[in-house]
């Protein structure tokens, strides 16, 4: 057991490397995903059917097919068709495209659940469709959808596990080397440490998210509220007033 300290000591610069490689391709990944699943979503509500068969096409062909095989082709491919890019930019565009056409879904769903009410009163309000979106529906939307994209979110920084198969010496990369050097169980163990922390912190940032976007709409305590510690009777007297 001694040794196998001895031995993560000695890996431990090498863990961290692979453990920034991780991180960059999680929030990379995650702020493209953000971006397309917002383009799509919003695409594929739209009243032009070239437009909006387009956008479901797109969503359906990057949910359709393999991770892997996505990366593969961005990195093995694109160079023979004269386009060589980064090792990191063929793993956050792969992650992003992928995750991102998931994650569109969520978005048309929850900006479909917004009720029809909201949608009357911005039309009575004579806005326009950009003010519609963007001051009253959006808003609220993305407060349905936050707990949806925490899912994809962990998923995407398990997904990017895969990533050593186009050189990216990640975590999970490093973990494999620790293996070698100490017993299995050690090895995987500390790994699953690691994740479980990485998942556990990003969980709880989106949860603040979520907490600010429904408080911002008038339905829930704020941030500084939620983090604030309550004693029992404090507890019991907000209880009573929701009552």
């Amino acid at each position: 057991m001694e040794s196998n300290f001895e031995a993560l000591a000695e890996a431990w610069p090498r863990i961290l490397d692979g453990l920034w490689i991780t991180l960059q391709l999680t929030l990379g990944g995650a702020l493209l995903a953000m971006v397309i699943a917002v383009i799509l979503g919003l695409g594929s509500r739209l009243r032009n059917i070239v437009l909006r068969g387009l956008c479901r096409a797109i969503m359906e062909f990057f949910r359709g097919t393999s991770l892997v095989v996505q990366l593969f082709f961005f990195f093995f491919v694109l160079p023979q068709l004269g386009l060589e890019l980064p090792a990191m930019v063929c793993g956050i565009l792969g992650l992003g495209l992928n995750y991102g056409a998931y994650a569109a879904e969520v978005v048309r769903g929850s900006i479909n659940s917004v009720p029809t009410g909201q949608w009357e009163a911005t039309t009575a309000l004579s806005m326009s469709k950009s003010q519609q979106m963007i001051r009253v529906i959006f808003p609220q939307a993305w407060a349905l959808m936050i707990p949806s994209l925490t899912n994809y979110l962990i998923h995407m920084l398990k997904g990017t596990a895969i990533v050593s198969f186009i050189t990216l010496a990640d975590l999970t990369y490093h973990t494999e080397q620790l293996r070698e050097q100490t017993d299995t169980f050690f090895a995987y163990g500390v790994s699953l440490v690691i994740y479980f922390v990485i998942a556990y912190i990003l969980t709880l940032i989106m949860n603040a998210l979520e907490v600010r976007a429904k408080h911002r709409l008038g339905r829930g305590e704020s941030l500084r509220e939620a983090l604030t510690p309550k004693t029992p009777e404090t507890a019991a007297a907000e209880g009573g007033l929701k009552a």
